[in-house]
């Protein structure tokens, strides 16, 4: 039936976005347009009227911005000096520039003072930016550490002076997400960590030096023994540096756990001993152990930090797992001091040992307040699918590119689920199965984060549930939707007799 009278249908509001601040949960108070006015790129075809689309669109043009942070400075950080933009009504020179010495950056923060600012925005520009974050911090102020990827000026337009002005207009308007810095304590441990990592991988460089010295004199040893800095290697390259060339002596120092023969080892050790390989030989193992040496006292400097933030009243963890202890762990009980940090034992989560929870930990430190759920955690370490979407069309579900080394920690512990008898271990092989690795792995590792982060949170344990639990819940699953598939096709399913 028709009718003159238009149709009466609620027009849907302009909703207003609060920006949580990179997922972790600080709002921007910014009064923002954001719902389209329906979720399809066609609203037409959904019936909806041209007088409700042309209302909407009406109304998202009378919004507009509000000041949310009216006291904003923007700075621009460089290796030498900082450019500084506060409000042009505070000062009759709105845009100074300060050198980066001490006592520049202490004028810097009394001029802002001066100037009624309480909130600060600056560009993550290398390490230049952390004195003067943790000098404004220390004075009081409210500090946004932003990514320059997200305050890309206007095209053509690019200075020093523009980007500190940028980074204080769109401070003001709350269009700014201010990156995850955790507690002081934890940035001091997560420093110690980031070194220990860094001797690591300095130290392998000098084991790969010893290897091509062997090569270089035609001493096959890597072809006999899977690791030459083991027991059994280190034994060995040290008699040859000390001057012992007899391979039967150094044959009979192998393990007992070395499969190779004495015979095969033997024949291994026959080089040409040239002295200026035998040099090479020598530096690397002197420098091998110096970077031991300093490693030690990177576990001693954890152990007292970690020690240091002990909760009271946590009890003792449990039973730990039966685990091989990595080569490169930490010479201390790592399992204990996260437990009385945390407050629960993530080890217990399989795939997950000591040095991957104790990179998390450091990392992200045992407050999880700042990220608002187990969704913003996943999303800020980048384990989480992308939403690339344009003209109604999902481009791209990729996560995104990211450096984070608690993700990369996540994602080595998933890989490592790979023969795991447990309902973890059965899921990443289902989604290696179903999608390629590097897919299944990232999934895999998302999954890790998501207990982390309920774990942390809730403080329960986690429980495996074993490998069989797990199949037997997918085969139910499988089932269930198979059956109503068969539902809407007229038909029915009947499960076939097992033989006797």
């Amino acid at each position: 039936m028709k009718t003159d009278e238009p149709l009466e249908r609620a027009c849907p509001r302009v909703s207003v976005v609060l920006g949580h601040v990179d997922d972790i949960g600080e709002i921007a108070q910014a009064t923002i347009p954001f719902e389209r006015v329906s979720t399809t790129t066609y609203p037409n075809r959904r019936g909806i009227p041209n007088v409700m689309m042309e209302e909407g669109m009406a109304r998202r043009k009378r919004a507009v911005l509000e000041l949310a942070h009216p006291n904003a400075a923007g700075i621009d950080i460089g290796s030498a000096s900082h450019f500084v933009a506060v409000p042009t009504d505070r000062d009759d020179e709105p845009v100074r520039e300060f050198k980066s010495f001490t006592e520049d950056l202490g004028a810097l923060a009394d001029w802002l003072r001066r100037c009624d600012v309480d909130t600060v925005a600056m560009e993550s520009t290398g390490v230049y930016w952390i004195p003067l974050f943790e000098l404004l911090e220390s004075r009081g102020f409210t500090v946004y550490l932003v990514n320059a990827r997200h305050v890309k000026n206007v095209s053509g337009r690019k200075s020093d002076v523009l980007d500190c002005q940028w980074l204080q207009q769109l401070m003001s308007y709350g269009l700014l997400s201010g990156a995850f810095r955790p507690k002081d304590e934890i940035c001091a441990l997560r420093a110690v960590s980031r070194q220990r990592d860094m001797l690591l991988s300095y130290q392998a460089r000098h084991v790969q030096h010893m290897q091509k010295a062997l090569a270089q004199m035609n001493v096959q040893l890597a072809n006999v023994i899977s690791d030459i800095v083991g027991d059994t290697g280190q034994k060995i390259v040290r008699a040859i540096i000390a001057g012992e060339r007899d391979g039967r002596v150094l044959a009979k120092m192998k393990n007992v756990r070395i499969r190779a023969s004495e015979a095969d080892i033997e024949k291994s050790l026959r080089g040409n001993w040239r002295p200026e390989h035998l040099f090479a030989l020598g530096q690397a193992m002197t420098l091998f152990d110096a970077y031991g040496e300093q490693l030690a006292a990177c576990d001693q400097q954890l152990e007292v930090m970690l020690a240091a933030l002990q909760q009271d009243d946590v009890g003792e963890p449990g039973k730990a797992k039966r685990r091989s202890r990595a080569r490169n762990a930490p010479k201390f009980d790592v399992r204990a001091y996260l437990f009385g940090m945390c407050g629960v034992d993530l080890t217990r989560i399989n795939g997950i040992d000591t040095t991957t929870a104790l990179k998390v930990i450091s990392e992200v430190g045992p407050d999880m307040s700042r990220f608002k759920s187990a969704k913003h955690f996943a999303s800020w370490l980048g384990l989480c699918p992308g939403t690339k979407i344009s003209g109604g069309k999902v481009l791209s579900g990729a996560s995104k590119r990211t450096a984070n080394r608690a993700a990369q920690a996540l994602r080595l512990a998933a890989a490592a689920l790979r023969s795991s008898q447990s309902s973890l271990g059965a899921y990443f092989r289902r989604l290696c199965a179903r999608l390629d690795r590097a897919k299944a792995i990232t999934a895999t590792a998302h999954k890790l984060a998501r207990l982390i982060y309920t774990m942390l949170t809730k403080g329960t344990e986690y429980t495996d549930q074993g490998q069989d639990y797990y199949e037997e819940r997918y085969r139910q699953r499988v089932m269930h939707h198979l059956a109503k598939r068969a539902e809407k096709l007229g038909l029915q399913l009947t499960p076939i007799p097992q033989a006797a």
